[in-house]
Formats: C-alpha cells, sequence, structure tokens
C-alpha cells in the first residue's frame, strides 16, 4: 500500500529528499500550485484525489442562513489516511466520503505538462515532500500544509 511510504520508523534524514535539495523553493511551490490546482479540477467533477497520506473531497454540508433556513453547501475536506491517522495518533475531525465517490490519484503527467516540469521530478518533488511532512508528524511539530 502507498500510504506505507509515509509511515517513519527512523528520523528523516536528508538522504531521503534528494529531488527537494535539487529544486528550488520557487520551483517546489510551481510543483505544488499546479498539484493543487489538479486537486481542484478533480473535485469540481466530483471526484474525490488520494494523495498518499489521505484523499481530498467534497462532501455535502448544510448551512443555517437564518433561523429557519438552510443551504446546501459544498465544503472541500481532507481525510487522513486510517493507518496514517492511528500511526502519527492525529486528531481529526470525523469526515466520511461516500463509497460512492470516484477517487483518482495524482496525474504527474498532466501537472508536469502545466509546469513544463519532466513528470519524474513532480513526482519525486510531490512525494519528498509528504516525506517531509510525514517527518514533522514523527517528530510532533505543528504543521501547516496549506492547498491554495
Amino acid at each position: 500500500a502507498k500510504m506505507l511510504k509515509y509511515v517513519l520508523f527512523k528520523p528523516l534524514g536528508p538522504e531521503h529528499l534528494p529531488t527537494l535539495k535539487e529544486l528550488r523553493t520557487a520551483e517546489i511551490c510551481r510543483v505544488w500550485a499546479a498539484a493543487c490546482r489538479y486537486i481542484r479540477r478533480q473535485l469540481l467533477q466530483k471526484k474525490a484525489v488520494d494523495i498518499g497520506v489521505g484523499t481530498f473531497a467534497v462532501l455535502l454540508a448544510h448551512a443555517t442562513v437564518e433561523e429557519d433556513k438552510v443551504l446546501p453547501v459544498e465544503r472541500p475536506v481532507f481525510q487522513p489516511c486510517r493507518f496514517i491517522k492511528k500511526f502519527y495518533r492525529l486528531k481529526c475531525a470525523k469526515t466520511r466520503i461516500p463509497d460512492k465517490t470516484p477517487v483518482v490519484e495524482l496525474d504527474y503527467e498532466q501537472i508536469a505538462v502545466e509546469i513544463h516540469f519532466r513528470p519524474e521530478i513532480v513526482e519525486k518533488c510531490i512525494h519528498e515532500t509528504l516525506l517531509f511532512f510525514a517527518g514533522a508528524l514523527q517528530d510532533q511539530k505543528e504543521v501547516e500544509f496549506s492547498f491554495a
């Protein structure tokens, strides 16, 4: 299972992140901005996106706009995979992505074409960033990982 790549039994060293060391911060940001756009396009098509450590999806919720009026709204959610949640002892809001929601993975080719990068570089950059994220979870550091 691909989520096992992000289960760290020992500290993460720089040798685990060779691509991140090679890329400039601006290039890493370009990769993630393109990945975010890809995720957004999938969510707009009512698909969920599995990124290895969890899944993005859009859930139907109800917002109260006035005392007697309830409005259906769609809200994006991120559901960490169960195994990762357990392993790192994460406390998360309970969300359940409906079983009928089609789930896709990141399409590295499509993301790479958009920013004129090689797909392997995009895949390694995303993988190593998620590894780095897992390392921060292992060290119990507070992490802010935003998807714009």
